[in-house]
């Protein structure tokens, strides 16, 4: 029996609901959502299996010009999904008529399939869909252009049969168990606490802050979970905790009730607080976040 195995690379400007798309996809919640940009910052892999396939889809931070070292991490990681590619994923919005050229132009210069993907389009009529698909058609002769709607499972399913389609001959890249990601479970508990900041906080805090689970330990009746936020400065610390610690314990609260659900476990969750000034510009900093150069 043949079988399929391949990277299928998600890409996209910021807050074009790539990490929506992606949970779809998987059927389980692995890319943290909020309605901020630049929620993502690192690159996850969430992998599916079939009796005679692997899809292995990669959700990465969307594209964006870099302020900080933090920036120029993520942007390492788009870079790595440009070059290890199978079949490309690039998404826009139903408004958008602008797409990164440079971007674009190495998915080309690969000779790797692409589907161009217009997220939304629940958001504009049938009419104005079609006109789309045509505007994107004309610019991307080669690609299969699919209108969807992460949000209400729209066409998805042909993304799916397209990718299973456009997937080559290979070997499974993970072993074919019960894994849905590379990524360790610490590192989905860090990031279901920062999507309650992004969700919870306005403005700077949730780009100044990052979490680092430092222990999980599991107790025959609960997991006990401690993890520190980090902030860049004191002031910030002040408004996470809020006054006598009400805005923390809500932060806690709703990050225990994710993360329960997520392990199938009674947790205990310990959050503290720690300035690290300017860490989103100290390099030695962002490589103990998980961050590379």
């Amino acid at each position: 029996m043949t079988h399929k195995a391949g990277f299928v690379n998600i890409i996209g400007h910021p807050n074009v609901g790539k990490s929506t798309l992606m949970n779809m996809l998987m059927g389980e919640k692995l890319s943290i959502i909020t309605p901020k940009a630049q929620t993502t910052r690192h690159r996850i892999l969430g992998i599916v299996n079939g009796d005679d396939y692997q899809i292995v889809y990669s959700d990465t931070p969307g594209i964006v010009r870099p302020h900080y070292k933090l920036h120029e991490s993520m942007m390492k990681f788009v870079n790595t999904a440009l070059q290890d590619a199978d079949v490309f994923i690039y998404m826009t919005e139903a408004n958008e008529t602008s797409f990164d050229e440079e971007v674009i132009g190495k998915i080309k210069a690969s000779g790797k399939p692409l589907l161009f993907l217009i997220n939304k389009v629940d958001t504009i009529t049938p009419a104005e869909m079609e006109a789309k698909i045509k505007f994107w058609q004309e610019k991307f002769t080669d690609a299969k252009v699919i209108p969807i709607s992460a949000k209400l499972n729209f066409n998805t399913d042909k993304i799916t049969n397209e990718v299973l389609r456009l997937l080559p001959e290979n070997e499974p890249y993970f072993p074919k168990d019960d894994e849905l990601s590379d990524r360790p479970l610490r590192f989905f508990i860090s990031e279901m606490i920062r999507e309650k900041i992004f969700l919870l906080y306005q403005q700077e805090i949730p780009y100044s802050a990052e979490v680092v689970v430092d222990s999980y330990k599991e107790k025959p009746e609960i997991v006990v979970i401690s993890a520190t936020i980090f902030v860049e400065r004191d002031t910030q610390k002040a408004i996470i905790l809020g006054h006598k610690g009400e805005s923390i314990k809500k932060l806690g609260t709703l990050a225990r009730k994710d993360i329960e659900a997520f392990i199938e476990k009674k947790v205990y969750l310990e959050l503290s607080l720690k300035v690290s000034s300017d860490w989103r510009e100290d390099a030695n900093q962002l490589k103990r976040f998980g961050y590379e150069f």
